[in-house]
């Protein structure tokens, strides 16, 4: 490891030294959209003479060190007007552009050059992103646009079934999902138990996934980063937006706080569908409701801030017996300041909280827990020149969990106050990125993090014989709690464990032609906390547990290549990866664990190893009146736990065994046609192979008992899974660009009412007694209209 960091030191200084050699300067600026003053992420900014070009970052910041002279520069971003213009560099020079809607622009230019997309240069892989319009075409159920069943529809990327909530990448758990909004991270994503996400999109900006080739900015998760970002308002007028629809409805409002300086966003939703339930003399209530906010402000050239947060909660009641809460908080202050035209820097303070409150009337307790923390981060972006860019920073991040607080609501409750010890922990990185391109055909991204994890003190830890929180039962062959004996007591600031991980990452891509590229990558990962869950996917009841003494952070390897392929200028795209990853301290559990209001969680868990591998092939048509994009995922996903000792059988007698994640094959369409200027036609299909599961492959009596005899673990499979969306988008008068404008979304969901298994169990039949399986499915067809506007 000393000699790669060498290396990169090396490669640092020489491409510093070479970019000096020369006289060059800097072309800065910041890209934004013509109609509301909105930064845009990720723009091409291309110079065809030179062949080289670079992309805006998460604030539309964009610097390029160029040799002196005069060149063209084009400027795209799929769904805007493309933009020329010469420039001629003798000194440093700051350049803004502001990009129009392409169906609005008049005179939109065409581009007859070969022009070289970046996709096909840049080493960047494993990367899939979409934009809100596009998430919002796309048919889902009860016409909710929704960024998690968008996602799902790409390579790689699955969930456990409808209502599931979670995501699960190239074999991942959906614990081993890092994501964030504005930088902030949300501990669970899901509304309605996984119905709906908890993205708005109409105040969403920007979403990019991360399967793979993860950027050492990144850490704390081995699967996959989810980075979304929200708008940050209008600064040139007011406008709203929003929608009616069969459950819940949406409001955005925008402004400028003082023109083209600050702007404000505030944007609401709440589901209403419970409104009608006494109607129909039903007393259960479940709702959501969520707030998007965001201040944005220029105090001048060189210096912005901005304030965003997110607020959500679901309520979930039964008969007034059992209420349910649960929901993210979320507050985040940037600054961004620029130090230099080549010094790019982006402070952020960052509060996130995650809250889970049930109430049982019937046995009179409360019960309440969650997650915690305060996220310091400082990064850098130093682009040193047209070849070399450095991005650099660190980040602390320190955490309480509250794995459970129970209080009686009466004097008669027979339940006494309890509280599950609450736990704390410091996660600590620095990195260094680093972005170098060797040749007009090869390019490299390198870095390196070094992540920490300090367990903190806590009142009261378990001490076990031999520091075995498990044991085995030898005539039984059984693995059990252990009996502790003794307990231990930390002060706050006392560690009480520790843990240092060196995480490389490589990505590599060589430039066969104009049009083709291959690239590899290796990523290097550590996750520190853990979903503690043997559901299939996330509930809001599952408690989060940090590392310690007896729990191990999970440790990822992955490996991937890929082909690029651009073709029929550029109007298709074809993208084929493989990958194969390892995952060293997968979470394991012990037969009939019990995972609720457990205050010695380590008795139940084991820590086991998981393999994922498999090809991903995405061919995406990007122009014309139809697109759209077709992906295939054919994959494996295991896991294995030993025995420690050679005595001990281990979980499923040692042997590989499919994850609940495991999806063979995954097939997926998304498409839309423009039939003319008032309607368009969305439609998507999905089939995947069914989920692993366990089902009884016998049954025997002892002393009048019943019991099932299981196969091994996830040897069986649910049924197939597919089904067929489509909508319709009418909108009345699609020349109207001033004052209230609106469309139609009519929507079938499930076309042909595919009966989908959710889960299948097993059991008498009343009449006959025999045994039988029963599938519960949770939707068949599902009709939806929604209304939406703006003005």
């Amino acid at each position: 490891m000393k000699n790669i960091l060498l290396c990169f030191l090396f490669i640092f200084c020489t491409s510093s030294l070479t970019a000096n050699a020369q006289s060059k300067f800097t072309l800065k600026g910041v890209i934004s959209e013509e109609k509301n003053n909105e930064t845009l992420i990720g723009v091409s900014i291309i110079f065809p003479e030179l062949n080289t070009g670079t992309t805006t970052n998460e604030y539309g910041f964009y610097s390029i060190t160029l040799p002196q002279g005069t060149y063209k520069v084009i400027v795209s971003y799929l769904g805007f007007a493309t933009q020329s213009d010469t420039i001629t560099l003798t000194n440093n020079l700051t350049k803004n552009f502001s990009l129009s809607d392409s169906l609005e622009s008049l005179n939109e230019i065409i581009i007859t050059q070969n022009v070289e997309k970046l996709n096909i240069q840049t080493p960047q892989m494993s990367v899939n992103r979409l934009m809100a319009s596009t998430i919002k075409e796309i048919p889902v159920v009860l016409g909710e646009a929704d960024i998690i069943k968008a996602i799902t529809l790409l390579p790689g990327v699955t969930n456990a079934g409808e209502g599931a909530s979670g995501f699960n990448v190239r074999g991942g758990s959906a614990d081993q999902n890092l994501i964030l909004l504005d930088e902030a991270t949300i501990f669970n994503a899901s509304h309605l138990f996984g119905f709906f996400s908890v993205f708005n999109p109409d105040a969403i900006k920007d979403i990019k996934l991360y399967k793979g080739g993860i950027p050492a900015r990144y850490g704390g998760r081995v699967a996959s980063v989810l980075d979304i970002y929200q708008k940050d308002g209008n600064s040139n007028e007011f406008h709203a937006n929003g929608g009616i629809g069969l459950i819940s409805n949406r409001l955005l409002i925008e402004g400028p706080l003082k023109k083209e300086k600050g702007s404000f966003l505030l944007g609401g939703r709440s589901s209403y569908a419970h409104l009608f339930l006494p109607l129909f003399d039903n007393d259960n209530i479940a709702y959501f409701y969520d707030l998007n906010t965001k201040l944005s402000y220029r105090l001048n050239d060189n210096n912005n801030i901005y304030m965003s947060g997110y607020f959500g909660r679901d309520v979930f009641r039964i008969n007034e017996s059992f209420d349910n809460t649960y929901g993210n908080t979320v507050l985040n202050f940037r600054w961004n300041h620029l130090f230099s035209s080549k010094l790019f820097s982006n402070l952020s303070l960052i509060y996130s909280d995650y809250y889970y409150g049930l109430k049982l009337s019937f046995v009179e307790f409360d019960w309440v827990s969650g997650i915690k923390n305060f996220n310091l981060k400082y990064d850098f972006k130093h682009y040193i020149s047209d070849k070399f860019k450095l991005q650099y920073g660190l980040n602390s991040i320190y955490y309480k969990f509250n794995p459970g607080d129970i209080n009686p609501t009466s004097e008669t409750s027979g339940v006494n106050p309890f509280k599950l010890i609450d736990k704390f922990a410091l996660e600590n990185a620095i990195y260094l990125d680093a972005e170098h391109k060797v040749s007009n055909k090869l390019a490299l991204s390198y870095g390196v993090r070094l992540s920490s994890f300090l367990r903190l003190g806590q009142d009261e830890l378990n001490v076990y014989e031999n520091n075995e929180a498990v044991v085995f039962n030898e005539d039984f062959q059984i693995y059990e709690k252990a009996d502790p004996i003794g307990t231990e007591s930390f002060k706050r600031s006392k560690v009480i464990s520790n843990f240092f991980n060196l995480e490389p990452r490589v990505s590599i891509a060589y430039q066969l032609n104009s049009k083709n590229s291959i690239k590899a990558s290796y990523n290097k990962m550590s996750q520190y906390l853990h979903l503690l869950s043997n559901t299939s996917s996330p509930t809001p009841l599952d408690i989060w547990t940090p590392s310690g003494k007896y729990v191990k952070p999970q440790l990822l390897d992955q490996y991937a290549i890929g082909y690029f392929k651009n073709f029929k200028d550029n109007r298709y795209s074809l993208e084929i990866e493989s990958y194969y990853k390892t995952v060293k301290n997968r979470i394991d559990y012990i037969d009939g664990a019990n995972l609720i209001a457990n205050n010695a969680i380590e008795q139940v868990i084991l820590n086991g190893d998981a393999k994922a591998y498999g090809l991903e092939f995405l061919l995406r048509k990007n122009e014309g009146r139809f697109k759209g994009w077709l992906a295939y995922t054919l994959s494996k996903s295991e896991q294995q736990t030993k025995g420690r000792t050679p005595i001990e059988t281990g979980i499923n007698n040692g042997k590989w065994y499919n994850t609940a994640y495991d999806k063979t094959h995954d097939i997926s369409f998304t498409g839309s046609y423009n039939l003319n200027e008032k309607l368009k036609i969305n439609t998507n299909f999905l089939f995947q192979t069914g989920q692993p599961s366990t089902f009884p492959n016998g049954q025997y009596t002892y002393n009048g008992i019943t019991v099932p005899n299981y196969n091994s673990r996830n040897s069986d499979r649910l049924p197939a899974y597919h089904r067929l969306d489509a909508s319709i988008t009418y909108t009345p008068k699609p020349d109207k660009k001033e004052g209230l404008q609106s469309y139609w979304v009519f929507g079938i969901y499930n076309i042909y009412s595919r009966k989908n298994a959710a889960s299948i169990s097993f059991g008498p039949n009343e009449t006959t007694n025999k045994n039988e399986a029963y599938r519960l499915s949770i939707f068949g067809i599902v009709p939806s209209i929604s209304y939406n506007f703006k003005f």
